[in-house]
């Protein structure tokens, strides 16, 4: 048989084979191709679950924080109240309890503790069954008519209360502070002698003052009232 290397059949075959090798190495490099760019995309997707994940859990911290610091910020505001309440019991001499009713109602109605501790001083000597000879009741010493304005409908017998007489004298202080102005010395002033008397020594041109103010006021600098 003629031999057929070198023949164009020969070169044929050779041909094919270059042709065959050829197709191999580009699939084999398409399916590279395809297997990295399915790792990168693997790679990509794991990448953002890790970050999501990372992100989850510095939300969770933070708003683990943020709960921690308001637990403990409420926990410093109750301790600072709590020292308030205990120097306002030892300096007057009264109940905790007693302490505690007069700055929370007075924080509550607009009013500084401190001049609202003075007012009941002055007025009751914190004894909450006090009746003046006018007819006055409790520890702010309120006439029934000028509580009424305030609280309709509670009776003389609700005024020995003392949430009740504490909360309606402070805003009865509130407004009379509010309506002269921020002048609390003359307001107090009317707290004590009514607006008729108070109003009527100034029509004179008199000093309205019977030494009620100071007794109430005596160290005190503050506004009477709280934003």
């Amino acid at each position: 048989m003629k031999r057929l290397q070198g023949t164009y059949v020969r070169r044929g075959d050779s041909d094919r084979r270059r042709t065959r090798i050829k197709r191999c190495l580009l699939g084999a490099g398409l399916f590279g191709a395809a297997l990295g760019l399915w790792d990168s995309r693997n790679l990509q997707d794991a990448y953002a679950q890790s970050s999501l994940g990372v992100n989850d859990e510095l939300a969770r911290t933070r708003a683990e924080l943020e709960s921690a610091r308001g637990s403990l910020d409420l926990a410093n505001a109750q301790l600072q109240r709590w020292n308030r309440i205990y120097n306002y019991s030892s300096r007057y001499r009264i109940g905790a309890d007693l302490a505690a009713s007069i700055h929370d109602i007075a924080l509550a109605e607009g009013i500084e503790p401190d001049l609202a501790f003075r007012l009941v001083r002055v007025e009751s000597e914190f004894n909450e069954r006090a009746t003046s000879p006018v007819g006055a009741v409790g520890l702010t010493q309120l006439m029934l008519p000028t509580a009424r304005y305030f609280e309709k409908g509670i009776t003389r017998e609700g005024l020995y209360d003392r949430e009740t007489n504490l909360r309606v004298g402070f805003r009865y202080l509130r407004a009379l502070i509010r309506e002269y102005k921020g002048d609390v010395k003359l307001a107090l002033l009317v707290y004590n002698r009514g607006p008729v008397a108070v109003q009527t020594a100034r029509n004179m041109g008199m000093s309205p003052s019977n030494g009620y103010e100071h007794a109430v006021t005596k160290g005190y600098s503050g506004r009477g009232v709280v934003d």
